[in-house]
């Protein structure tokens, strides 16, 4: 009887651990972003959950990259966490970060925000 409580009580404690990782593992993606103005440059970094930016990383999780927008216009893309927008032009410049899956696939996130490049 100790026995067969024993293996009931392991088996609640392996489902309870297995239904917390694919909680984890199917969360929704976030992207949550800082930005620093530095004479002409902006230095952006994003945190990001749920998407990775290494395409070895496909089979596990989803991959992707940022598209910047610089005043409604596409500028570049990159596929790091932390980048530098650099040789901006004096006065206020709205920027939009997009991210994408490698076929530039919205996976809906974005974040925009003012900068003001000092004269």
């Amino acid at each position: 009887m100790k026995k067969l409580i024993r293996v009931i009580l392991l088996s609640i404690f392996i489902v309870g651990i297995m239904s917390g990782f694919n909680q984890y593992t199917n969360q929704n993606p976030t992207l949550f972003v800082q930005s620093k103005v530095k004479s002409n440059n902006v230095f952006v970094e994003c945190i990001l959950t749920g998407i990775s930016f290494r395409e070895s990383d496909q089979k596990v999780q989803k991959v992707g990259k940022v598209i910047i927008w610089l005043d409604g216009k596409r500028t570049q893309e990159v596929n790091t966490a932390a980048f530098i927008i650099k040789n901006l032009p004096p006065g206020r410049h709205e920027v939009k970060l997009e991210v994408v899956d490698l076929k530039n696939v919205s996976y809906g996130l974005t974040n925009e925000f003012l900068v003001n490049i000092p004269k």
